[in-house]
C-alpha cells in the first residue's frame, strides 16, 4: 500500500458517508440486479449523477456490474459490509454481550 492512498476501508466509508448512496444500495438489496434505468426512478437526480454514486460504490466494491446484452445489471456485494462490521463492531459488541450475559445470570440468580 502507498502512503496516502486510501484503503478498501477508506472507500467503503467514503462511499458510506453518502445518503444517496446508501439509497442505491437500500434499493439494490431490495431487488438486486437492478438496471440504471430502474435504480434512477426513485431519484431525484440526474442520470449522469446517479452514474457517478453509482462509480464510487464500485470503486469501493459494494456493488459489481453485468452486462447483460444492452443493459448493465447492479448487483449489492456484502463482502466490505462485513469486512467492516468484523473490524469495527463486532469487537464492540462482544464486550456488551459478555456483560449482558453475566446480568441476565444474575437476575436470574444464576452464576456466571
Amino acid at each position: 500500500m502507498i502512503e496516502g492512498e486510501p484503503t478498501d476501508d477508506d472507500r467503503v466509508f467514503k462511499a458510506l458517508a453518502d445518503p444517496t448512496r446508501r439509497k442505491l444500495l437500500d434499493r439494490l438489496h431490495e431487488r438486486n440486479g437492478r438496471t440504471l434505468g430502474e435504480l434512477c426512478e426513485a431519484m431525484e437526480m440526474t442520470r449522469q449523477s446517479v452514474t457517478q454514486h453509482l462509480g464510487l460504490l464500485e470503486d469501493a466494491n459494494l456493488i459489481s456490474t453485468v452486462r447483460r446484452g444492452r443493459e448493465k445489471l447492479h448487483f449489492i456485494n456484502p463482502v466490505p459490509l462485513h469486512d467492516v462490521y468484523e473490524r469495527w463492531v463486532r469487537k464492540f459488541e462482544m464486550d456488551r454481550l459478555a456483560l449482558l450475559h453475566d446480568l441476565k445470570g444474575r437476575l436470574e440468580g444464576k452464576k456466571s
